[in-house]
């Protein structure tokens, strides 16, 4: 496992890496410090110490890949994110699907890269997301966001209003007698439907929309 550290001096906007190859996370460092604004102060090469960078360094934006070896990344990015709340994530893969992207973004990224992409779409991304954007590499992003009027299945609208009314999942696991697992499933399903970063924002458009009673 590798954990990198380098010397910060709080000034510049702080990145972490996390990808499993050498070369590419020496690249990165390489353009993302070749900003003047930028300093990258971790580098990791698998969830684990991933998470032990973005404990011990609080960075800005972390950058993370998809396919590193160990436990997968995606399931892991709340995880991850509630290390450092203020953080904003861009994932970096190789899934130029626009279903990944859906995922990555269900599950809490705001920048979602593609690895042969040109480098400054890496450098756009970083500063999108480090301003409270959302970056999708444009071949991604196709068919991406639903249409305003889609409408939720009975099922996601029942555990949205059960979320709203402060159950837990496993509370609505129980009561809807469904697996936690099915109830995130619904629960992301609807984040994608509705466009939401959480739960919390799907439950906030539904309601917008009429979707649910408020």
């Amino acid at each position: 496992m590798t954990f990198v550290e380098t010397q910060d001096d709080g000034a510049a906007l702080r990145i972490a890496i996390a990808d499993d190859h050498a070369v590419v996370r020496a690249g990165l460092h390489l353009l993302l410090d070749d900003e003047d604004d930028f300093e990258v102060v971790a580098e990791a090469d698998d969830v684990d110490t991933a998470k032990r960078a973005v404990r011990g360094h609080r960075p800005d934006v972390l950058v993370l890949d998809l396919n590193m070896p160990g436990d997968p990344s995606l399931p892991a990015i709340p995880d991850i994110a509630a290390l450092a709340p203020e953080m904003s994530i861009v994932v970096l893969t190789m899934q130029d699907e626009p279903a990944f992207a859906r995922e990555a973004l269900a599950y809490g990224a705001r920048g979602y890269v593609l690895k042969h992409a040109p480098a400054d779409d890496m450098v756009r991304a970083v500063r999108t997301v480090a301003a409270g954007g959302v970056y999708v590499d444009p071949v991604a992003a196709l068919d991406l966001v639903a249409p305003a009027g889609e409408e939720l299945s009975p099922r996601e609208s029942e555990v949205l209003t059960l979320l709203q009314d402060g159950h837990r999942s496993s509370d609505i696991a129980r009561r809807l007698f469904i697996s936690k697992a099915t109830v995130r499933s619904h629960v992301r399903n609807a984040m994608t439907k509705l466009n939401a970063r959480t739960f919390t924002q799907a439950v906030a458009e539904a309601v917008r929309r009429s979707l649910i009673s408020a």
